[in-house]
């Protein structure tokens, strides 16, 4: 299958985009890393106001194949968390990349940002899977 990932975007090896929205970043996970969870029946984020650590856990998506743990791109703090995808874990699998975004987050070193791959090298990764 074919996906298209926005060229603004970056992406961590573990599948998860960040995008630069003015002085915050939005986090979601791939259309990739979607299609290879299934069904998502239930998502887990941090609170508004929490601290992420690039690298480190912070949440998960269960499917009815697994529960996945999602890893922050960059290091930063949440400022909004997407409550329709809580409500409604379909919003991410109909949307992943538009409306099934799962954070804002306030940034704390946008070097970070450059460290992650871009569109084109994430979609030369994911299609040699």
């Amino acid at each position: 299958m074919a996906f298209i990932f926005p060229e603004q975007f970056r992406f961590a090896d573990s599948h998860e985009y960040a995008s630069l929205e003015g002085e915050f970043v939005k986090i979601g996970i791939s259309a990739f890393a979607v299609d290879q969870l299934g069904d998502i029946v239930f998502v887990e984020l941090p609170e508004v106001g929490d601290s992420l650590a690039r690298g480190s856990s912070f949440g998960s998506v269960e499917s009815v194949k697994a529960v996945e743990d999602m890893y922050a791109p960059i290091t930063g703090e949440v400022v909004k968390t997407n409550e329709s995808v809580l409500a409604s874990p379909e919003e991410l699998q109909n949307d992943p990349h538009g409306e099934g975004w799962l954070l804002i987050v306030r940034p704390a070193n946008l070097k970070q940002l450059e460290e992650l791959m871009d569109s084109a090298t994430y979609s030369s990764k994911v299609s040699a899977n």
